[in-house]
C-alpha cells in the first residue's frame, strides 16, 4: 500500500489511495477573511485623470501649441475628454494631455495655451487675460492646479469682474455662488461639451444600474427608516417614521452621523433663487 502525505499552510492530510483523510484543520475564529470590494472605486477602462498641462515657461511668457489627436468617452464620467498632444520643449519627444473637450472642438483642431494665446474656444488662459464676461471651464482654484471649478458636463463659469489691485478676479460658478480667485489661474475658453445629458430621463432602473456600475457602489440607495434598528439609526418601529429630528450635528460619531447632517435650513425650496445682478 502506497502512503503519501501532503502538507499545505493550514491542512495536514494523508492520501491512502485514492481516501483523504484529515489529520488537522486550523480554523480561525472570529476574524474577518479578506476584504470587501464595495468601497472600491471602478476604475477599469478609465483613461486617466483629465488636467491642464503643467504650467511652464512657455505659458507664462508666451504660449505653446498642440492639438487635439482624438476625443475619447471616459466611462463613469458625463463629459468627453480631449487627447492633446504637444512637443517637449527640452527633450525630443511628444507630450499627450487628457483635457477636457469643449464645445465645438473637434480632431485636428490647434489648441494653444499661455498668456499670448488667442481668445478661442478650446485655448487655455490666465482669467487675467480674459475679459469680463467670459465663459470659461475647468478654472484653477490655485496656481498650477492644472483644474478645479466648471469641469462637469455642460458646465461653464463666468468672469464677473477683475481687481487690479489685489491680483485677484471674481468668477460667477455653475453653481450660481461667486467666487474670488487669483487672476493668476488658468482656464480653459468655452462650455464643457456634452451638456443636456440629464435631460433625457433614465426611464428604467436598468438603465441607472449602468450609469452607476462604471462610477462606484452608490446605487440603489435604501432608506434608513425601511432598515432595522441595528443597520440604522433610523430603522425599526411599527411604522416608517424617523422617530427623531432628522437633522444631525456635524460632530456626531459615525454611526450616528446620518440624516441632514449639519442643516442651516430644511424644507423646500420656495421662491425664485437669486444668482442674477451683481452688486460689484
Amino acid at each position: 500500500m502506497v502512503s503519501k502525505t501532503l502538507a499545505f499552510p493550514d491542512v495536514m492530510f494523508n492520501i491512502h489511495i485514492g481516501i483523504i483523510h484529515f489529520n488537522r484543520l486550523l480554523l480561525s475564529t472570529g476574524t474577518k477573511e479578506g476584504k470587501s470590494p464595495i468601497f472600491k472605486a471602478h476604475t477599469l477602462n478609465r483613461k486617466g485623470a483629465v488636467k491642464l498641462r503643467n504650467i511652464d515657461y512657455a505659458e507664462k511668457h508666451g504660449y505653446i501649441k498642440g492639438v487635439v489627436k482624438e476625443i475619447l468617452h471616459d466611462p463613469g464620467r458625463g463629459a468627453p475628454v480631449a487627447k492633446v498632444q504637444f512637443l517637449n520643449a527640452y527633450r525630443y519627444k511628444r507630450d499627450n494631455e487628457l483635457m477636457l473637450a469643449t464645445e465645438g472642438m473637434y480632431t485636428g483642431q490647434y489648441i494653444y495655451c499661455g498668456k499670448k494665446a488667442t481668445l478661442t474656444v478650446g485655448n487655455v488662459l490666465p482669467i487675467s487675460s480674459v475679459p469680463e464676461g467670459t465663459i470659461v471651464c475647468n478654472v484653477e482654484a490655485k496656481v498650477g492646479d492644472r483644474g478645479a471649478f466648471a469641469r462637469g458636463s455642460g458646465t461653464f463659469a463666468v468672469v464677473v469682474s477683475h481687481d487690479e489691485d489685489k491680483g485677484t478676479s471674481r468668477l460667477r460658478l455653475p453653481s450660481g455662488g461667486k467666487k474670488t480667485v487669483p487672476s493668476g489661474v488658468r482656464a480653459q475658453i468655452g462650455i464643457v461639451a456634452g451638456g443636456g445629458r440629464t435631460d433625457k430621463p433614465l426611464l428604467k432602473a436598468g438603465n441607472a444600474y449602468h450609469k452607476y456600475s462604471v462610477k462606484r457602489n452608490c446605487w440603489p440607495k435604501i432608506r434608513g427608516v425601511a432598515k432595522n434598528p441595528v443597520e440604522h439609526p433610523h430603522g425599526g418601529g411599527n411604522h416608517q417614521h424617523i422617530g427623531m429630528p432628522s437633522t444631525c450635528g456635524r460632530e456626531r460619531p459615525s454611526g450616528r452621523k446620518c440624516g441632514l447632517i449639519a442643516a442651516r435650513r430644511t424644507g423646500r425650496l420656495r421662491g425664485v433663487k437669486k444668482t442674477g445682478q451683481d452688486k460689484d
